[in-house]
This record gives structure tokens, sequence and C-alpha cells, in this order.
């Protein structure tokens, strides 16, 4: 009963507002809402998720792939050997990193094996 009252008092006011015109110079007035499609997002996790995206928090995962994926772009154009080796070394720790939060489908050998390999062929351009 009382969420009923409620509801009719919010709405009452919302319908005053507008014959007053408060709601006639809002920004973005005319045109679409852009909405997200949290479909795929739990429903009890959508607000923390929502928070956390406001926030630019990024999961630990995507953290990580973010920073193999930038140091990896930079190698490229690093010419000294020593910061070379130093930088593919932090590279492969990275992806160790990532592959012990279990959220790699590699298993932590496969993960070393092509880690190695891609060192190996960075350094050697």
């Amino acid at each position: 009963m009382a969420l009923s009252y409620f509801a009719r008092v919010a709405e009452e006011r919302i319908r005053e507002a507008q014959r007053e015109g408060a709601f006639d110079n809002l920004p973005g007035k005319g045109k679409p809402l852009a909405l997200e499609d949290q479909s795929l997002i739990p429903e009890e996790l959508r607000m923390s998720y929502h928070i956390l995206k406001n926030a630019h928090v990024l999961p630990p995962e995507a953290e990580l792939r973010k920073d193999i994926q930038t140091l990896q772009d930079l190698l490229k154009y690093v010419e000294d050997e020593s910061e070379r080796k130093a930088m593919a070394k932090e590279i492969e720790w990275k992806m160790i990193r990532l592959d012990l939060l279990g959220r790699r489908s590699f298993s932590w050998q496969t993960t070393r094996f092509y880690g190695k390999k891609l060192v190996r062929r960075l350094l050697h351009r």
C-alpha cells in the first residue's frame, strides 16, 4: 500500500513538473538514449559492473592483457638490445601472471613455451 501511494505521489509530481516545463531544456532532449547491452551479465552483478566501468577499473586479466599488448607494441621501436631483453622478460612475466589467474585456456607450460618463443622472435628481429 505504501509503495502504491509513493508511486502515485511521484507520478503526480512528474506530471506537474512536465506541465511547468521543467524538462523542456534538458541536455540531449529529442536524442535516443545510449543504452548498454548488459544481457550477458548476471542481473545481480550488473550494478557493480556498471560502477566499476564508470570508475575505469578493469579486471586484472584485462589489465594484464592491455599491458602485454602495449609492451609488445613498444618493443617494435626499442633499439637498445638490453632494453629489448628487459622488456621481453617483462612481457613473459606478465603472460605467466595472466596464466596464473586461471582465466586462460592454455596450460602454464604452453604459455611459458609460447612466451619464450615470442621473446626469441622479438629479440632476433
